[in-house]
């Protein structure tokens, strides 16, 4: 989803810190496409490498006392973890560090996706026609990374034990079975043929974490969101209620505070169906 920078300076910094970071890596971006993230915080242009290689190169700062953790390393952990997951994850070719003036940046050369992602919005405004074998191929990629092991943390359960009575209105459903998540499976991060994108967030959730994520971005979209329930048995069923309820309570959360309006409404249907279960 693009977002565009947030004031001069920020643009003026990030582009000469990508340029820069271009040069160093001798990769080619091409002129005239950019891709902000929230606030500023990342930015991601295509490139080619020196013999022609299509790539993609992404710059993500923070400040130099917070530049460490879960979201900092998500993509180079992703990469040591999961590799290109058979096909369905672009791999991390380079990292390259370097602070100035208080500030961190992280640049990430990653193989280039050809394709679209499927959405311009992770909240999905238009039914898809996806092919059966497009969801086995989300089924069986989902699967293997469940059986990753991690101690990243995606969700904690001081959070779910907070939000879900606050946001949902029951008490925080017990987990029967933590397993590793993508933990951001929205519409804006997936592609056709399957690929998953943005590694940042990946972690420790509640079982089915990742498909209760992508039916919430479907809740507009009723054929689909149909579509992700059939595939993903988990939801509806006791052992994804936690997962459900913590999606639910992050989504109405984030209504709260002024976005993903368009899914208030979809979010409190489904939420009363969950105190119904």
């Amino acid at each position: 989803m693009y977002s565009p920078p947030p004031d001069p300076d920020t643009e003026q910094r990030m582009r000469a810190h990508h340029a820069h970071t271009a040069k160093a890596l001798d990769v080619q971006v091409e002129p005239g496409v950019e891709f902000w993230g929230w606030a500023g915080r990342t930015l991601g242009v295509p490139a080619c490498t020196a013999t022609g290689v299509p790539v993609w190169l992404r710059l993500v700062s923070a400040p130099e006392d917070k530049a460490a953790g879960k979201l900092w390393d998500g993509a180079l952990d992703a990469q040591h973890a999961f590799g290109d997951l058979d096909g369905r994850r672009p791999a991390l070719l380079v990292v390259h560090d370097a602070v100035d003036d208080g500030i961190a940046y992280r640049a990430e050369l990653s193989v280039r996706v050809g394709d679209p992602v499927l959405s311009d919005d992770p909240v999905l405004q238009h039914d898809l026609q996806l092919p059966g074998s497009w969801w086995n191929d989300l089924a069986g990629t989902l699967a293997k990374v469940s059986a990753a092991g991690t101690d990243r943390v995606a969700v904690r359960q001081q959070y779910m034990e907070r939000a879900i009575p606050d946001f949902v209105g029951i008490p925080a459903p017990a987990v029967s079975c933590w397993t590793t998540a993508h933990a951001d499976l929205h519409w804006s991060n997936l592609t056709s043929p399957l690929r998953l994108l943005d590694w940042e967030a990946w972690g420790q959730a509640p079982e089915g974490f990742d498909s209760a994520t992508l039916y919430a971005y479907s809740l507009l979209q009723p054929d689909t969101a149909a579509r992700v329930r059939a595939v993903f048995s988990v939801l509806g069923s006791p052992a994804g209620l936690a997962a459900e309820a913590t999606v639910c309570a992050q989504l109405l959360q984030t209504v709260s505070c002024g976005d993903n309006l368009t899914l208030a409404a979809p979010l409190r249907a489904w939420s009363e169906e969950l105190r119904r279960r």
